[in-house]
């Protein structure tokens, strides 16, 4: 509903604003519940994989769709190598750790700056960087910030609770992953997860033309 107003076409300019800030908090909230019910689950150990070899770009492009509504104040650049081979991953949960991602760049990082999304091959895995522009992450809190409830600045007035982060490696590390966090120099944090190259399925062979 709030986004059917805003694209209603109000000429008020306050009363546009109004709507721009209750549909932001109502994505917000949708964030949080479904980060709520992905923690519960995880730790129920309820959480199965439905895993499939498929591309990693299909998946990054459905979550790029669904956190426009918080993206959209910042330039995303995008740079995946054209032979990056298929990778076996629950597509519903990673994109969820890309969204997380994503959404944790934007928060961190000032309106107008690049969020820079990358993937390597390195030796028996392939790397995958979701790097932002911010100012960093505190001292010492490279390993704390995946715990629960962490924030990245202490009191912190950005939404959320410290859920996000932890949600990610939890699913990363049920792929046979690992996530972590580093300074991106000159400024700005880099998150690094890795999925296993594994053998992907050989392509079926065409059938013989009839004589």
């Amino acid at each position: 509903m709030a986004d059917q107003l805003r694209h209603a076409g109000d000429a008020d300019p306050k009363r546009q604003t109004a709507l721009d800030t209750l549909y932001d908090q109502a994505f917000r909230m949708q964030q949080l519940v479904v980060n709520l019910l992905d923690m519960a689950r995880l730790q129920a150990g309820s959480v199965q994989l439905n895993s499939q070899w498929q591309l990693l770009e299909e998946v990054l492009g459905s979550a790029l769709r669904a956190m426009q509504p918080v993206s959209q104040q910042h330039r995303i650049l995008v740079a995946l190598p054209a032979d990056l081979p298929l990778l076996q991953f629950d597509a519903v949960l990673l994109e969820r750790v890309f969204c997380n991602l994503i959404d944790n760049a934007c928060k961190y990082s000032p309106p107008d700056t690049t969020i820079h999304i990358s993937a390597r091959v390195h030796q028996e895995e392939v790397w995958i960087t979701v790097a932002d522009e911010g100012q960093g992450l505190p001292a010492g809190m490279e390993t704390q910030i995946f715990q629960k409830f962490a924030r990245g600045q202490a009191e912190s007035s950005k939404p959320g609770v410290g859920l996000g982060l932890s949600i990610c490696k939890a699913i990363i590390q049920a792929h046979g992953g690992e996530l972590w966090a580093e300074d991106a120099p000159p400024h700005g944090t880099r998150f690094i997860f890795s999925l296993p190259l594994g053998q992907p399925p050989a392509p079926p062979l065409a059938e013989d033309s009839p004589a």
